[in-house]
């Protein structure tokens, strides 16, 4: 078996004042096009993952988040066919700003229990049932 490349991603779930989860739509031409998945991305050379993802939320939403408020919740580890994710998620429930769609996505805010609605990456799904957890 061949070794897969480990790509380290990081990841949010705004919570709102109404304990929903801010998901997002993969826009066309990228890889998983059209599923749902937390706010996030992979990190920079050099970036720590708190810098990474506050780096990320506001390039993609507008908003501006102090690292005193990410809190680590669990992380995902998932073999895709050509690498490993390693992907931790931080729950995040103060930030300012207006949540914006900056890079043309659908945004949707969801009740915990009402994630499994919304197609995901395989690397996503085990994510839900900490937050349904948390939140319900």
């Amino acid at each position: 078996m061949a070794d897969l490349k480990l790509t380290l991603v990081v990841a949010c779930a705004l919570v709102d004042t109404d304990k929903r989860v801010l998901i997002a739509q993969r826009p066309e031409g990228k890889a998983l096009a059209g599923l749902w998945e937390f706010p996030g991305g992979k990190l920079e050379p050099g970036e720590r993952p708190e810098q990474s993802l506050i780096r990320e939320l506001h390039e993609e939403l507008g908003i501006t988040v102090a690292e005193p408020c990410l809190a680590p919740l669990t992380f995902a580890s998932y073999g895709y066919e050509t690498f490993h994710l390693l992907m931790p998620l931080y729950i995040c429930r103060r930030w300012e700003g207006l949540v914006t769609a900056r890079e043309g996505q659908n945004l949707a805010w969801v009740r915990a229990n009402r994630l499994r609605d919304y197609p995901m990456p395989p690397a996503d799904i085990p994510l839900i049932p900490h937050l349904i957890d948390l939140l319900m």
